[in-house]
């Protein structure tokens, strides 16, 4: 019998914000209307995003996540003394159809072929979601589209990574899961998920009770794990 660690990969499992799309995209593309502040207000707009999320999952009082976009881009602009109601009609309806990354469809595609089910999970609502696949144009690429949103809760609790084993009936260890952020990876790693960190940035390691089986630059190189 194949132990845990010699179980061949049945799904590969991304999450969707920062590491199939470019959560920076949206600021980027009306850089010219911020001015000096475009790249603070993004990097502030997505933090709070994140901590939106985690502290609404510990109080138990659940927003889903396109509110909690909004609302952390209100916090963003008044933190980086912007105030203008039509740049911020533009900037989200930009969120809606973010970049994905140069690679995105090439990998999915080679994987896809090699007889990979493919999925994503992500803190995204539905609406959010299919807006970005079909954006990024990787729909067909996809098995499956997996929002929080059915929980009412947000990663990293640990019934979230359980919705795809649910799902797919297969234990963890036969889930190859890729984010780009590190507290994500710690979560899926302390599920049992063979989780790879997408370190697109050089971000400095974390959680190093909780590691994962590979970092990588981009996901060209889940092509030599898979």
């Amino acid at each position: 019998m194949s132990t845990p660690a010699q179980r061949p990969i049945s799904a590969f499992v991304f999450d969707a914000y920062g590491t199939l799309f470019d959560v920076h995209a949206a600021v980027r593309r009306h850089a010219g209307d911020l001015g000096p502040e475009a790249q603070r207000l993004s990097a502030i707009w997505r933090e709070k995003q994140l901590e939106y999320s985690w502290t609404r999952a510990l109080m138990g009082r659940y927003l889903d996540f396109w509110v909690l976009t909004e609302q952390a881009l209100d916090t963003a602009m008044s933190i980086v003394g912007v105030s203008d109601a039509a740049l911020r009609g533009r900037l989200l309806e930009a969120y809606w159809k973010l970049d994905c990354y140069q690679e995105v469809p090439s990998v999915l595609k080679k994987l896809k072929d090699g007889g990979h089910r493919l999925a994503i999970l992500s803190n995204g609502s539905p609406a959010m979601l299919e807006a970005a696949v079909a954006a990024a144009g990787i729909g067909d690429l996809l098995d499956e589209v997996f929002s929080v949103d059915m929980l009412k809760t947000y990663k990293t609790s640990q019934d979230v990574y359980e919705i795809v084993t649910n799902h797919f009936r297969i234990y963890p260890e036969a889930v190859s899961f890729q984010s780009s952020n590190r507290w994500d990876i710690a979560g899926a790693t302390a599920f049992g998920f063979r989780s790879v960190w997408i370190n697109r940035t050089g971000a400095a390691d974390e959680y190093a009770d909780l590691p994962p089986v590979a970092v990588l630059n981009d996901l060209q190189g889940l092509l030599t794990l898979a």
